[in-house]
């Protein structure tokens, strides 16, 4: 079984690869990065390390690469051949690698009608049904409805840390112990796979906003509040007492929204926290709240880790959270200067005023409690600091 995977970083070789490998399929990468390739290519293997204490490895074979930038034919060639398709190459890569899959596909359909499913391991909401849409631009009425019934396009969540790294072996990636990877079954197109490691449910919402608004949110919070207490190391600040009481607050009230909506018990949820919060904690992984932290904006957005549960627990609590409030007014403090969002946002700042900058990224009225908490936490946090 042959699965193309675009994107031969560290996600991709550490995460989705291994998996696919360890379920046998034979893994091709499909990447821009030239030595990557090359190395993939001379040596047919990587080896894989848990961030723990006994540094368990484990070596990845019968793997290919192909330099998509120079050879979007073979990528196409691929996708004729291909059982699997997988993604993990950041959601704004996305639609630039969408055209190459459409003649791929559109190749794949004059030898065969096998069906194929192309799964987008994205860190962001319907990945896989955007890359859809992205593809599905380049074809004509009749290819899109002929292509409907062949390809599928699974949504999927995908959670693994895979910290910032620098190794002398280049093809070496260091992984945290935990994964999660589930896929929307209800979307596959024929026969459902045995893939090793991940889970397939009719519902993927729950597991995706689950992992938004505690993973994503959590470790985003660490990375403000802790960088405004003058942290470093992510779990260095998720250790300190003044950090974790506003991170954990924080997941308390993301958490009251998950279980209100989707019925987790309070029990369940509060496991789940605690596992995330020790992953946080894992003091194997280096990660740096300056990386953590990058792109503020983006993380401002009204549908992403901080702004929606923070949204979600007004509109069904009438009130504004606290804690989701205080790592809002924490990420306007954040100061990077290797992030170009991060200056962004300081000008902008600088320029217009904390209130027309939230109304600008959220589209809230000025008057909305959760920015009026915002904005009062924010005085408070410069008083302080």
């Amino acid at each position: 079984m042959l699965a193309l995977h675009f994107g031969a970083g560290n996600i991709g070789r550490g995460f989705i690869g291994k998996l696919l490998q360890q379920s046998g399929y034979d893994v091709c990468f499909a990447d821009v990065n030239a030595e990557i390739v090359d190395l993939i290519n001379e040596r047919k293997e990587y080896k894989v390390v848990l961030a723990n204490k006994e540094q368990n490895s484990t070596t990845v074979t019968n793997v290919s690469a192909i330099n998509s930038a120079v050879n979007g034919e073979l990528v196409e060639d691929a996708i004729v051949q291909a059982d699997l398709i997988t993604t993990a190459v950041g959601p704004n890569i996305l639609a630039i690698i969408a055209p190459m899959i459409a003649r791929g596909l559109k190749k794949r359909v004059e030898v065969s009608n096998k069906p194929l499913n192309i799964i987008a391991c994205e860190n962001m909401i319907g990945g896989s049904a955007f890359l859809k849409e992205k593809v599905w631009e380049h074809l004509s009425e009749e290819e899109a409805e002929k292509f409907d019934s062949i390809f599928g396009f699974p949504n999927s969540a995908v959670d693994r840390i895979v910290p910032n790294q620098t190794n002398e072996d280049k093809l070496l990636v260091k992984v945290e112990p935990f994964y999660e990877w589930v896929i929307e079954q209800t979307a596959w197109v024929g026969e459902k796979p045995a893939i090793e490691g991940a889970t397939l449910v009719d519902n993927l919402a729950p597991y995706i906003e689950r992992k938004l608004f505690t993973v994503n949110t959590g470790h985003a919070a660490i990375a403000y509040v802790g960088s405004l207490y003058g942290f470093h190391p992510i779990s260095e600040a998720i250790n300190d007492s003044d950090v974790y009481e506003v991170v954990s607050g924080a997941l308390q009230e993301s958490g009251k929204v998950l279980v209100e909506k989707y019925g987790f018990s309070k029990e369940q949820h509060q496991a789940y926290i605690d596992k995330i919060i020790g992953r946080f904690k894992n003091e194997y992984i280096i990660d740096d709240v300056k990386r953590v932290g990058r792109s503020p904006l983006r993380k401002l957005g009204i549908h992403d880790r901080l702004f929606a549960p923070a949204l979600a627990y007004y509109e069904r609590f009438n009130e504004a959270p606290i804690n989701l409030c205080k790592v809002i007014a924490a990420v306007l403090l954040f100061t990077s200067e290797d992030d170009q969002e991060t200056i962004d946002l300081q000008n902008s700042l600088k320029e217009q005023g904390v209130v027309a900058v939230l109304t600008g990224l959220t589209g809230l009225d000025e008057n909305h409690p959760i920015l009026q908490t915002v904005v009062e936490q924010y005085n408070l946090y410069q008083e302080r600091f």
